[in-house]
């Protein structure tokens, strides 16, 4: 049986593949620079990590105590706690806010900035001319269907277009294993109140019921740990279930908790594997019910709790990273290093999560310029160009860096910055019939401060 591909009539000037968190900010800030636009995303709503995968609340990515990711990812904010789907705590913590909400908001946003979105859409393959793609062939009910843009944004979180296309890569360490995979869920008709009389009594103290953060790691001085051993000892959880634990509350879902884990096994790390994403799905969901057991029998304040929601994606930190213009390094990081071309600052630590030997690398400490309170270092714009393609760019966790400086860059507020970056360049490509490596450096970065970026 031949299979037939139905050619659109219609092209635009920028596709983004991907409306997660770096693709959703692309889109909006390509259509807001005058690109008909065309966001791609495989499930029904956009925001990615963040609200798919429910990885909630974003990670603070601080200087000086000043946020370093601004512009767009300032609007998403105020946006989202206008509907008290955000907040801000007694720090000045502005990063918390409820997936579900996020949800609405990244659309609207990208609706009312003129961009189209094809949801329930999987990409199937690029289509070259020339070191160019001419085109994207992609998947839905509709059967298969031909995409034509004169700019594309591999925003999958995969570099799926981007391998596609024959871009070289690199995937996982130095032996090929991935920093470990999680599938998150929130747990419902929790007493917030009781549930933090007890963490405070147990040793962690909570600001309220509205800002609840709560933590175990085995052998990292958690007040928890005790817990954890006896459910151990008592056949309610196994020992990897304590590898990582850590909940958040939610706002605008009072009686919830967002919990960042289960780890899941460790020989399911690839997630760029559909085979591995199904059965993460089916070991995330047995790990979870082991895990609401425990909360139900030992966390004061859940004996009534249930689970509210799976997460629909498995929360995937690493797979593939592309080859780019330029690779950033962990000595890039450490050492604080300026590009002439930077597109973000970044000051989130070098976070590896490790499926072998239950190790958590998280450096937040030493030596190195990086870890003053006032340091930064650069993402350059040459890092989201691959090598190969001259209309592609690639923004978020499959940019251009080496396996450490990638665990530092990965976090949704940097691929925000970098998704600006690049829907802003793919648009003016469009515009001014160019190439990504055409684009005049000097001027995107006016533009991104102009646009409210920290640069």
């Amino acid at each position: 049986m031949t299979l037939e591909i139905q050619n659109i009539s219609q092209t635009w000037d920028v596709i983004v593949v991907g409306g997660g968190t770096a693709g959703a900010i692309a889109g909006i800030a390509s259509a807001r620079a005058g690109a008909k636009t065309l966001v791609v995303e495989a499930l029904g709503s956009l925001g990615g990590s963040g609200t798919n995968a429910q990885v909630t609340p974003l990670m603070r990515n601080v200087s000086s105590g000043q946020n370093l990711n601004r512009g767009i990812t300032d609007e998403l904010k105020q946006r989202l706690i206008a509907r008290c789907d955000g907040a801000i705590d007694r720090n000045n913590n502005d990063n918390w806010f409820n997936p579900e909400g996020m949800k609405f908001v990244l659309e609207r946003m990208l609706i009312e900035s003129g961009g189209e979105i094809l949801y329930h859409t999987h990409f199937v393959a690029s289509e070259l001319e020339n070191k160019k793609i001419s085109s994207i062939v992609v998947h839905n009910k509709d059967g298969l269907s031909r995409l034509r843009a004169h700019t594309f944004i591999d925003a999958t979180g995969d570099a799926d277009v981007s391998v596609s296309a024959g871009v070289p890569f690199d995937a996982g360490d130095a032996e090929g294993v991935h920093q470990s995979m999680s599938l998150r869920f929130i747990l419902g008709g929790v007493d917030l109140e009781k549930l933090c009389g007890f963490l405070t009594q147990h040793g962690q103290a909570q600001e309220s019921q509205k800002f609840m953060h709560f933590w175990m790691v085995w052998e990292k001085n958690s007040t928890l740990e005790p817990l954890f051993r006896q459910a151990v000892s008592d056949g309610v959880l196994l020992e990897r279930d304590g590898d990582y634990f850590q909940g958040f509350s939610i706002p605008g879902m009072p009686g919830c908790i967002s919990f960042n884990c289960p780890r899941l096994d460790a020989d399911l790390n690839d997630g760029a594997s559909a085979w591995t994403l199904s059965r993460a799905q089916v070991d995330g969901k047995l790990a979870i019910d082991r895990l609401l057991n425990f909360c139900r029998k030992y966390l004061t304040g859940c004996e009534h709790s249930f689970i509210t929601s799976y997460a629909p994606m498995v929360g995937v930190r690493e797979t593939r990273r592309i080859r780019g213009q330029y690779m950033l390094t962990l000595e890039d990081i450490l050492e604080c290093k300026k590009f002439e071309d930077a597109i973000c600052r970044n000051h989130y630590p070098v976070d590896i999560h490790t499926p072998r030997g239950k190790k958590l690398v998280h450096e937040r400490t030493g030596a190195y310029p990086y870890f003053q309170p006032d340091a930064f270092h650069e993402i350059p714009y040459r890092s989201l160009i691959p090598l190969e393609i001259e209309n592609l760019l690639v923004p978020g966790r499959c940019a251009s860096a080496t396996f450490e400086a990638q665990s530092a860059i990965r976090v949704q507020q940097n691929c925000h910055s970098m998704g600006e970056a690049a829907g802003l360049a793919a648009a003016w490509c469009s515009k001014d019939k160019i190439g990504v490596r055409e684009v005049s450096v000097l001027e995107l970065r006016k533009a991104l401060i102009a646009q409210g970026a920290n640069l």
